[in-house]
């Protein structure tokens, strides 16, 4: 199964590159289920209804989400209606929504997707090794699902590595968001799961990490908010990663990254 994940889609240069080259990307290499990131989607902080809409128009099967998941106001009544959008499953169990789905992807088979949010310099969140620990093993890969995808969406490199080699050979893919920065550690571990530290975002590089960098420039040079953050509105780069799964173990086969359009430099799917 051909399987393309991308990272956090930044504001609206990032909706517009993902409306534009998703469905020509799904077409060109036949993936058969892609999964986005809309962490940032709407104003670089959450996603409303509208904008989940869009992405999924374009291409995405499962749409994840990540410490600004509620940032949007709407998304607090309308994520419990739609089953292929996720928040991070360690959030309060109060929280509304799910952090996991099983999907069908366009070949007929079945993909579980989970969302965790990473602990390590980011907002107070539940142990997030169990709770992915838990949702597989209530789903466990080539029993009840066909490939197991893992947004871990952190700060820090070391914990996304940890996480990949928690799951390795119980996971298809450990990939993770949140930095806006794709790293190149693309590999396949010794069980057999992929591994990317960090998928990058879809949007404009010539940034702060997706945001204009006037604001973000003064904060650091003078310590004092001046102003909000506006999300940069140039040519997008469309960041992700892609694998190939076996169909006899649900494992990674291949693993490429994905980098198209703007400042950033080419990197295409190599099946």
């Amino acid at each position: 199964m051909k399987i393309l994940f991308l990272g956090d889609v930044m504001g609206r240069s990032g909706r517009e590159i993902v409306a534009r080259c998703l469905p020509g990307l799904i077409e060109e290499y036949g993936f058969d289920f892609v999964i986005v990131n809309g962490e940032n989607a709407s104003s670089g902080r959450g996603l409303n209804k509208t904008h989940f809409h869009g992405l999924v128009e374009a291409g995405a099967d499962v749409v994840t989400l990540g410490d600004h998941a509620f940032d949007q106001r709407d998304t607090l009544s309308y994520i419990e209606r739609e089953q292929i959008l996720l928040r991070p499953l360690n959030f309060s169990s109060g929280a509304p929504g799910r952090g996991v789905t099983l999907a069908t992807a366009r070949n007929g088979q079945q993909v579980l997707v989970i969302n965790a949010l990473g602990r390590v310099f980011m907002k107070p969140a539940d142990d997030p090794f169990h709770a992915v620990e838990k949702a597989i093993s209530l789903c466990p890969l080539r029993e009840a699902a066909d490939a197991i995808i893992v947004d871990f969406h952190a700060e820090a490199t070391s914990e996304m590595a940890a996480m990949g080699h928690f799951v390795d050979g119980k996971a298809s893919l450990v990939v993770g968001t949140h930095t806006h920065i794709p790293t190149s550690d693309h590999r396949i571990l010794a069980g057999g799961t992929g591994i990317m530290s960090d998928a990058g975002m879809c949007g404009d590089y010539n940034s702060v990490i997706g945001m204009d960098p006037d604001e973000p420039l003064s904060r650091f040079v003078t310590g004092i908010a001046g102003g909000r953050f506006v999300p940069a509105d140039n040519e997008a780069t469309l960041s992700g990663v892609a694998i190939e799964t076996d169909d006899k173990t649900g494992l990674c086969a291949s693993i490429w990254p994905v980098r198209i359009g703007g400042v950033l430099e080419e990197a295409l799917p190599g099946f």
